[in-house]
């Protein structure tokens, strides 16, 4: 197939103060060698320039949504899953960045193989988008279970085909939403990685990621409890199992290059 066979992509951006960043991750996604995208970028009530950089950028396949005050990222990314009109649906945060060949690749990557659901590995940078040197992937195959017991896919890198998916939406929690997306989509189908590093996530300071432990463990409580509906025993219990899984992920699944 050549660039463009495969059909339009819906790009989801939720945006809250990242003036400062979101001017590249668009110009990530204008950079792509697969052209047939729509990006639709949620502003949640950003207070900062954002809305300035936004009309930089003259592109039709641009969309841009504000909310008049902020509501959380699972809001936002529930508002633009509702407008999305693409067969396959890809995230990219505002302060992160995609190589120029991310869609293609992965895009025949799932189709050559009938994958329905992917991620990809991804290299880490600092807040100042110097590289850390590390790159983090995942195992091969995500299963439901598996993904219950931790989030391998980084946000970046997922992609999926709406037409096995349908109109996804998560529940309004403010952290570690993308993941309870992403089990509502590992009810459709397993996961499974393109072994090539094609995106690049800035770890920010306040970030889901530089969090410590106890807040970690608050978070993933919460999305047990919340997204899943469990009750408290056994989302204790996963979120044991959880963290256990996050050395695991740290041992295997994450090196330094």
């Amino acid at each position: 197939m050549t660039t463009g066979d495969y059909g339009l992509v819906s790009i989801v951006m939720p945006s809250y103060n990242c003036g400062a960043y979101i001017a590249q991750a668009i110009s990530s996604v204008l950079a792509q060698t697969y052209r047939h995208w729509e990006l639709l970028v949620v502003d949640d009530g950003s207070d900062d320039d954002t809305a300035a950089v936004l009309s930089t950028f003259s592109d039709p396949r641009i969309r841009y949504i504000r909310h008049d005050v902020c509501r959380g990222a699972a809001v936002s990314r529930n508002t633009a899953l509702r407008m999305a009109c693409g067969r396959w649906v890809a995230f990219l945060d505002s302060d992160d960045l995609w190589d120029a060949a991310k869609l293609e690749r992965q895009l025949s990557f799932m189709v050559a193989n009938g994958y329905s659901f992917s991620c990809t590995c991804y290299r880490e940078t600092n807040e100042s988008g110097r590289l850390s040197g590390i790159v983090v992937s995942s195992p091969r195959r995500i299963t439901k279970r598996a993904l219950m017991l931790y989030c391998w896919p980084g946000c970046l890198t997922v992609m999926y085909d709406a037409r096995v998916m349908g109109i996804l939406q998560v529940a309004d929690i403010k952290k570690r939403n993308d993941w309870a997306l992403w089990l509502k989509a590992s009810r459709h189908a397993d996961c499974y990685l393109l072994d090539e590093c094609l995106a690049s996530y800035r770890r920010r300071t306040g970030s889901i990621a530089s969090s410590n432990y106890p807040t970690l463990i608050a978070w993933h409580y919460r999305m047990y409890r919340r997204a899943e509906g469990m009750n408290a025993l056994l989302a204790l219990a996963m979120t044991a199992c959880n963290l256990v899984f996050g050395v695991l992920k740290k041992t295997i699944y994450e090196k330094r290059k």
